[in-house]
């Protein structure tokens, strides 16, 4: 027995090329800086070039394309100067929490979060605990899993050996 498909379903030329998907919106508040890390920058520029060479698909374009929205809107932040002693964007801060035990968070950009490695955005509840504080401070807030107490131990901005250094407040 053989079925008809209407027509709304079938493509004039299957060999046409996909249809080009715009960039994702941003998850930053409105009218706020898309801040990056330099070593964000850096990663961000490296995986449009290496997408830029593959052949396209309408993956690849869309990756392409909020790829270009970043890096054209990016504002790279460099670390503040020595003494390293408060939190502020780019740090890697260790903490120690109630159980005793440290934990280290690296307060990125956006564009730059991977949560399974504790790098977490500057709007994010963590890093607005912990922005503009200093070592030997406790900080407590709120999480889904009930009231947090970390000590700040240790602030270390990664990126500071590559590039020129400026002081930048939140």
């Amino acid at each position: 027995m053989l079925r008809s498909m209407s027509k709304a379903f079938t493509r004039e030329n299957d060999d046409a090329p996909e249809p080009v998907i715009n960039p994702s919106p941003s998850v930053l508040p409105p009218g706020a800086k898309n801040y990056i890390t330099a070593r964000g920058m850096e990663n961000l520029r490296r995986e449009f070039q290496e997408l830029s060479a593959q052949p396209p698909s309408s993956q690849i374009r869309h990756r392409l394309g909020d790829l270009q929205n970043s890096l054209l809107n990016a504002v790279v932040i460099n670390p503040p100067p020595l003494p390293w002693m408060q939190v502020q964007f780019g740090a890697t801060v260790s903490v120690r929490n109630q159980q005793g035990l440290e934990v280290d968070y690296a307060i990125v950009g956006v564009d730059e979060t991977d949560l399974e490695r504790n790098h977490t955005s500057w709007i994010s509840p963590v890093a607005k605990a912990l922005i503009n504080r200093r070592v030997g401070e406790h900080v407590r807030f709120r999480t889904p899993a009930g009231e947090q107490n970390w000590e700040i131990m240790k602030v270390v901005y990664p990126d500071a050996n590559s590039i020129n250094s400026s002081e930048f407040n939140i």
